[in-house]
């Protein structure tokens, strides 16, 4: 931005700027110069209290005046009402109060500036006796890895059985085996691709790794009481009550319990816990579940729990509300052991925490349980390195662009650090709290808030300090080239691909499952669970009664998984929900050609595929009955094209009632062989005599997948 500009926003005269500028080393003359990032930066610290400071004031001008002798002038100067100069002194003596604080925060800033020691670098440097793999790498390479001749790693193939030429590609199973002989490690390439945050590993030194706060997130069903603990354990446990006071500025903070801090994450709800999960952001380390005492265990607190174990994180249940009357614990603690969480006390590993987040009863032993399990975990990070960690949340200003919150999960952040979130490229130029006081660094599990970023980035997005611009720059320019190619090539799991991933070495097969009755629901789980190939294990991470929905799809994605509906047909949202996140979803209403079907793919022998296609869909809007021919549905069609003797299926609520086919077709008086979207039409269904208004006929056809 121009000086002008500059001075604009701060509210300050553009003289004042360029004065400061110049004291700073820049030479800047006029209102229409171009300051660069670091001047802006500095200038921030040297001119933030223009902006903070009541009615635009510096301490300068305070400064001027005897406050006792020379009221008038103050009262003048601050643009102040005569009349009140008592509150002219309060003002003046507020700010002599915090002028030492500014000073301090203000040298801390320019120390950060001028003299900033520098931190672990991020790029790990690859000892002498690793060879890191690449895919596809031939024989040739890996030889050249080791520094040894092709001739000599083909020879020692051929030892192993192996008949691989020189020029051929080498699995990374194989390589592995091969390095071992020459005293050397292999790794795989993503693991030292610094542009890969999701799959780059940093190693620290043992010495190097200090104890740092629990992550903890809180899940439940609606009006549960997630909002009122949370409020309760900020307003009671909020670690400086002087300086910070109570004001949650961003969507996380950190709270002290007996010298211990604790960060809370406060999520809008399990969904978008998930969604960040599905982009790599395992941020959380311990999840509360929140049931209470007097609603027990709802259709949300289930899916909270699935997605807490898909995530593979510690809980600990807290049962809230005990203060309410006709409360049944028991009943809650029976409900969740049949959910997998069965308490300590009934001789399990789960912790129960019975509290009330109205009179906040219990919620210190919630802290203190949280506490001793992040004791037990022992969870570590390493403070001298430049920082690493997640987007919890982002937001545009209008005034100041992106303002982004942080959560630093290893080393520190510090202004004017150069960093990339997401595939964006920036400079922390401001560096928030989560009570919005303004600090100079944030170590591990520390929620801020910053600004300096180009673009608005998405909530789960990591983000990566760098110690120059030149290389964070080339990082998020990678960064882009291959989120670009990652959309153009990904695409959903499917049953195929299941084979392929068991030779890599998968041995797990997560499975979302839907049907239309609880019978049916055990009778397949049981199917599945039972499937036995070559030790893969399958995996039901969710099953549950009625149709298909969005949250399905949601966790599937994030676990990787596959849909399986058994006599359900999920909506259209839902299909397009499926569609935009690659999840596959497969349809059944025979538990026998289901387990075949999945056995099959394990086995990587599919039999040729047939694929239901959708051509059109009906609602009932009115029934006629005619003794002759039975009752026949006054429909409409919403979409596609419906035709006659073309396999139907009957949907009440999501649920598949029949599978049949249309028997006649109607339109106004005259037979018809199709009808298309937006006409009405006359139907029978075969076999079907019990169709109701509101139902949906799904008309379909089966076509045979040619395989490639």
């Amino acid at each position: 931005m121009t000086v002008e500009d500059y001075a604009r926003e701060l509210n300050v005269d553009i003289n004042v700027v360029i004065k400061k500028a110049k004291e700073l080393g820049f030479n800047y003359k006029d209102a229409e110069d171009i300051l660069d990032d670091d001047a802006i930066v500095m200038l921030d610290n040297e001119l933030g209290d223009y902006s903070s400071a009541d009615n635009n004031l510096t301490e300068e001008l305070a400064d001027k005046f005897e406050l006792e002798d020379r009221a008038e002038e103050a009262a003048l100067a601050y643009n102040i009402e005569i009349d009140k100069d008592v509150k002219v002194k309060e003002k003046i003596k507020k700010k002599d109060s915090n002028k030492q604080a500014q000073e301090d925060l203000s040298l801390k800033k320019k120390n950060i500036y001028k003299n900033k020691s520098k931190l672990q670098s991020n790029k790990e440097q690859v000892e002498s006796n690793t060879v890191i793999y690449k895919e596809g790498m031939s024989v040739s390479d890996l030889a050249a890895g080791i520094g040894v001749s092709a001739s000599d790693v083909v020879k020692k193939l051929i030892s192993m059985g192996l008949m691989i030429s020189s020029n051929q590609a080498i699995s990374f199973d194989d390589a592995s085996i091969v390095v071992l002989d020459y005293n050397k490690e292999i790794i795989r390439e993503e693991t030292t691709d610094i542009t890969n945050f999701e799959e780059y590993v940093i190693n620290d030194k043992e010495e190097d790794l200090v104890l740092r706060p629990a992550v903890v997130t809180i899940m439940g069903h609606v009006d549960h009481g997630k909002t009122t603990l949370l409020d309760y354990i900020r307003s009671s446990h909020v670690a400086d009550k002087e300086a910070g006071g109570i004001t949650q500025a961003i969507g996380a903070y950190q709270v002290e319990k007996d010298g211990r801090k604790i960060t809370f994450i406060d999520t809008p709800g399990h969904a978008a816990f998930t969604e960040m999960r599905a982009r790599g952001a395992s941020v959380t380390d311990i999840v509360v579940i929140i049931v209470a005492a007097d609603d027990g265990v709802m259709p949300q607190t289930k899916e909270a729990i699935d997605h807490a174990k898909a995530a593979n994180v510690p809980i600990i249940v807290a049962i809230n509300k005990i203060d309410k009357p006709n409360i049944n614990i028991e009943k809650i603690m029976s409900e969740m052991s049949e959910l997998g969480l069965t308490p300590e006390e009934w001789g399990g590993d789960t912790i129960f925490v019975k509290l009330s987040a109205h009179t906040g009863e219990g919620v210190d032993l919630l802290l203190d349980n949280i506490n001793a399990l992040s004791e037990v975990s022992e969870l570590k990070a390493n403070p001298n390195r430049y920082a690493l960690g997640t987007v919890i949340e982002a937001r545009l200003d209008k005034n100041i662009g992106p303002v982004v919150t942080l959560l630093i999960q290893n080393g520190t952040l510090r202004l004017g650090d150069p960093i990339v979130v997401g595939t964006s490229y920036g400079k922390v130029r401001t560096l928030k709290d989560d009570s919005g006081r303004e600090v100079v660094s944030a170590e591990p599990s520390k929620p801020v808030e910053v600004t300096g970023l180009e673009d608005v980035p998405v909530a789960g997005d990591k983000f990566m300090a760098f110690e120059s611009e030149k290389e964070a720059r080339s990082v998020a320019l990678k960064r882009k080239e291959h989120e670009k190619a990652k959309k153009q090539a990904h695409k959903a799991l499917s049953l195929d691909e299941l084979f392929d991933q068991i030779k890599e070495g998968r041995k797990e097969i997560n499975i979302v499952l839907k049907t239309d009755v609880k019978g049916s629901e055990e009778a397949v789980k049981n199917a599945l669970l039972k499937i036995s190939v070559e030790g893969v294990k399958i995996n039901v991470i969710r099953s549950g009664v009625g149709t298909i929905t969005e949250s399905d799809v949601v966790l599937a994605n994030a676990s990787n998984a596959i849909i399986i509906g058994f006599n359900v047909s999920p909506s259209r949202d839902t299909k397009e929900a499926a569609k935009e996140h690659n999840v596959e979803i497969r349809l059944y209403n025979i538990i026998y050609k289901l387990v075949e079907e999945i056995e099959a793919a394990m086995k990587g022998m599919l039999d040729p595929e047939y694929e239901e296609i959708v051509i059109g869909e009906a609602e009932v809007r009115q029934l006629f009955h005619f003794s002759k021919v039975g009752n026949i549905a006054g429909c409409h069609v919403t979409s596609g094209v419906v035709r006659v003797n073309t396999p139907c299926r009957v949907i009440r609520d999501g649920i598949v009632l029949a599978t049949t086919k249309v028997a006649t077709l109607q339109r106004e008086k005259d037979q018809a062989k199709e009808v298309k979207q937006g006409f009405d039409c006359g139907m029978t269904i075969e076999d079907f005599p019990d169709i109701k208004e509101r139902d949906i006929i799904e008309v379909f056809e089966v076509k045979e997948v040619k395989r490639i």
